[in-house]
Parts: structure tokens; sequence; C-alpha cells
């Protein structure tokens, strides 16, 4: 085989790159700029660019060392990246990387398929392997530092040249249409990996800020004997406008219908991916000032319940982790049958149940707060997500390609998987009616995020938030009040009076403290969704 520059290779794979990698981004950007007339030369200027500035960046970091490893990794982990962005529309941002390396085997396993084996092959490893086989010729350095110079100048004039030529198109492409740069493969998946690895790493020790630890629960002395049993439910995926609670057509809520539920229509996410939600959801930070650095290095409300010393708390986890809330918590692991004693295809929900009896009954003594994660609607595979008796809708789509699926089909598997945690959560507020006579029970339902289900071709979730539909953001969300001394606490009905109201995950907080009574300097009132109901008030 003839010897080639490694610049040459470099502008062959930044081509290549363009061309086979980008649909995505090109489909975005023709929906967008209709290919007619001058948008013609508009869009194919954007190919040069991306070419150009592709070129730029890796001759930036090659040498005689780190040019072929450094492409052949880039194919490879850009073919998985084409994939996702093709089928299922999705972003790799940094938030999308943070929930991917989170994501345990069993959930990494409902995303494979042929179609994935097929891009890996032609995009990834066919490509590397050619990369890997091909000579380079290398000069002496002074001509080879040369070459590079004059590599990285020519580039940077074709990326500088059509920007300037074209500029009233490419101020309207970079200000007015910003999301479309985050489809550009693999420039924005390398520019997210940094992006994750700043937010992530911690120069020294972690060390996690403690707060609340004023924290101590006040009660009168007729309250003293009747203690507090909680159960928090953390849905998955659960967009609000498939319960049938809040209007939809279809009847996904036979049985929480029947119960006396404050159903919380208006309710909003922290974030678009269950690495993002969960923590901050528990978190002292809203949306706008949560990020990860800080949700790992400051406890969360869990923490301040623990503080007052009279709080007992169980996480039980169905889903892929806690995501760090219940690092110093009781933690119960439920995706085996070590401790689910209900699974089939896979470990049910309901298992999450089995047990809690012996919990309560062992620490009877204390308030209690048990955190149940669901596997709920964790997509794409939604037909695994409930048990065939539980398949009302269809036809079903059985398949992770969901872009294989009719919309309807994809409706019907999502819906059935609602169903079977309706069946669930009243499951959950019966297990809990016994304890009504001796505590004071509510159950607390949120999901961590919504979901697309092919809307504008749009599926799974984890978009970036500021561009991500409602559907994706939109969360389902009750309250359950057991009879007995609680309601002598809350109004039921004056909260039900505003629960239309907008309300998020910023609320958990300080609303968990209030279902407590706990008293601390980190609670806020106004950001208690109780406050307004409570009878003392």
């Amino acid at each position: 085989m003839k010897f080639i520059s490694q610049y040459k290779l470099i502008l062959l794979v930044a081509i290549f790159f363009a061309t086979f990698y980008n649909l995505s981004f090109f489909t975005n950007v023709i929906s967008i700029y209709e290919p007619v007339g001058k948008n013609i030369l508009y869009i194919c200027s954007l190919a040069i660019v991306l070419v150009a500035f592709t070129v730029f960046l890796f001759t930036l970091l090659s040498s005689k060392y780190t040019t072929k490893p450094l492409l052949i990794i880039t194919l490879m982990v850009s073919s998985f990246t084409a994939y996702f962005m093709d089928t299922y529309r999705v972003v790799i941002d940094d938030e999308m990387i943070r929930n991917s390396l989170q994501t345990n085997l069993a959930e990494s396993s409902d995303l494979f398929s042929f179609q994935l084996v097929f891009y890996v092959l032609l995009l990834g490893i066919l490509p590397s392997y050619f990369v890997y086989k091909i000579k380079l010729e290398y000069r002496p350095l002074k001509k080879e530092l040369l070459l590079k110079v004059g590599t990285i100048i020519v580039a940077l004039i074709f990326v500088i040249l059509p920007i300037f030529s074209f500029s009233k198109f490419y101020t309207s492409f970079f200000r007015e249409h910003k999301p479309l740069r985050y489809h550009v493969n693999p420039i924005y998946w390398i520019y997210s990996t940094g992006n994750y690895i700043s937010k992530t790493m911690n120069s020294g020790p972690m060390v996690v800020k403690p707060i609340g630890l004023d924290a101590k629960i006040q009660k009168t002395e007729d309250e003293i004997d009747k203690k507090e049993l909680i159960i928090m439910v953390v849905g998955e995926a659960t967009r609000a406008d498939r319960f049938s609670l809040n209007g939809y057509e279809k009847e996904t809520n036979p049985l929480l219908k029947k119960e006396d539920v404050v159903n919380f229509s208006n309710f909003y996410s922290c974030g678009t991916s269950t690495a993002q939600s969960v923590p901050c959801m528990f978190s002292i930070y809203d949306r706008d000032t949560y990020d990860y650095k800080k949700g790992i290095t400051t406890q969360n409300v869990l923490d301040v319940l623990i503080n007052t010393k009279d709080v007992k708390v169980l996480w039980r986890d169905n889903n892929s982790s806690s995501k760090g809330v219940a690092d110093r918590v009781d933690y119960e692991d439920y995706r085996t049958n070590k401790n689910n004693t209900i699974c089939d295809d896979e470990c049910r929900d309901e298992g999450m149940l089995i047990g809690l009896d012996n919990y309560i009954k062992k620490n009877k003594d204390k308030d209690i707060l048990i955190v149940l994660h669901q596997m709920g609607n964790h997509g794409p595979a939604y037909y695994k997500r409930y048990p065939k008796d539980y398949e009302k809708f269809t036809p079903v789509c059985e398949t992770n390609q969901l872009e294989q699926c009719t919309q309807e089909e994809v409706s019907n598997a999502y819906d059935n998987a609602v169903l079977y945690s309706d069946y669930f959560l009243s499951k959950t507020i019966n297990f809990l009616k016994p304890y009504s006579k001796d505590y004071e029970t509510a159950m607390v339902y949120m999901s961590d995020h919504g979901e697309s289900l092919g809307e504008n071709g749009l599926y799974l979730h984890g978009m970036p938030y500021f561009m991500a539909p409602d559907e994706q953001k939109h969360v389902a969300s009750f309250m359950w009040f057991g009879e007995g001394d609680i309601k002598e606490d809350i109004d039921v009905d004056k909260l039900k009076s505003y629960s239309d109201k907008k309300f998020s995950q910023d609320n958990l907080f300080h609303t968990l403290l209030s279902f407590f009574e706990v008293e601390t300097d980190v609670y806020e009132k106004e950001m208690d969704i109780l406050n307004d109901a409570k009878k003392s008030h």
C-alpha cells in the first residue's frame, strides 16, 4: 500500500465523517433551511465548514503516535453516536454521557439491535481497520511541522471564508438555530465529553457539605405517639399526558381513580434524564442552580431527615441506582431475584413491597420514609416493562427499534407500562392503609422525567432542557393521604383546590421536610406544596 501523509488521512476521514455520520445534522438543517435557491449553497458551505473544522481539530492533535489511535477511537465512538442520533433523534450532550455511563448492563441490553451492529460494523470497525492498515509517511521534524502549520492555516481559511461569504446565513445559524450544532458528529460529542469531565472531576478528595444540622422534629404531646410512615415512589419516564387522571382518553389509571388522590396535573421535572432529575429533585438546589458537582458534594433532603435522629430512611431500587442520593441511608437493590421475589422476564416493581412490614416493625419507634425507585416506563423496550396480563392496549411495539413500529404501537406498549404502574401504585396505597390506624400515612408519587414517543421524530428522553419538548419535562405526580391523624394536619380538599398550579421537582425538598414536621433553617415554606393546606396555617 502506498504511503500517504497523516494530514491526507485526516482529510479523508473528515470527509467520511461529514458524509456518513451526520444524517441527523443535515436532516435537521434541511427541516429549517429548505434546499432551494441560495439555501443549497448555504447547506453545501456547512459541509465544507464541517470538513475543514474537523481537519483543523485533528491536525492540532496529530503526531506520529496519536493520529491513528485518535482517529480509530473517534470512528468507533461516532458510529455509536450516529446510530442513536439517527434512530432516536437524541442529542449527545454531557448529561446524556453521564446518563449512559450510569446505565447498567440490563438497561444497555434493551438498546441492542442488529441495526446498531450494522452501524458499528460499517461506520466503526471497517473504517478503523482501514486507518489501522494504511501506511503513513512521516517527514523530518522541520518539514512535518511546516506541513502541519500549513494544513491548520488552510483548514482555518476553509472555515472562515464560507462564514464571511454567507455571514447573514451564519448569523441566523449560530444565533437563532443554536440547537442545530448539537447534532454535529463527532464535534459535539467530543465537546460534550470535555464538558462532562470538567463538570465531574474533582481536583482533590470529595467532601460532602452537611446541611440542616439544626434539623429537629417538633410535635405536641398528642402527636408524640403517632409516627409518620411515608412512602415516596420515584417513577421512571412517565409523562403527565399519559395519565388518565390528567384527561388522557385511554383508561391508564383505573385503580388510582378509585383512590382519593391529589393529582398534580401541571408538574415539571428538573431534568430530562434520570442522572439529572433524581439527584436534583432531592437536592436543596433548584433546577437553575443545580449541577452534578453541587449535587454530589452537598447533603440532600434524606440526609436532613437523618440529621433529626428521629427518622429512618430506606431506599429500595428497581432501576439503575439512586444516582448518589441514597449513599448515606439504608439501600437495597431489587433489580435481581436475590432480593426481589417477583421476577419473570425482569424483576417487577411490586416486588419492592415484599418485606416492608418487617422493616416497619423493626423501626416502630421512629418516623419512617421509604423511597421506591421504579423501573416504570424505562424505554425503549416498553413491552418488557409489564407482565402480559397488563397488555390491554394493542397492537404493541415488541422491539427496541421504535422507528420500525407505528406510533400507535409504540404508544400502546408505553400505555400498558403506565397501566402496570397504576396497579403497583394502587398496591402501594393499599399496603399503607392498614397502617393508618397507628401511623400518619401518606404516599408521594413523582416521575423523574417524561418521554418522547415519536412526536416530531423524537424518541426516549435526555434532550437539553431548554430545547426538550414538553413530553420530556411534564411529568405525572400525585399524593395520597391515609385516613386518620394526618388529615387533622392537612386539609386535603384545600390541597386539591390548587393542585393544578404549576409545581416542579424543586418543591420536593421542602415538601418532604413538611411531611415530617421538620424545623430547620434550610426549609422554605413558600416552596412547600403542603404549606397552604396545613390546618394550623
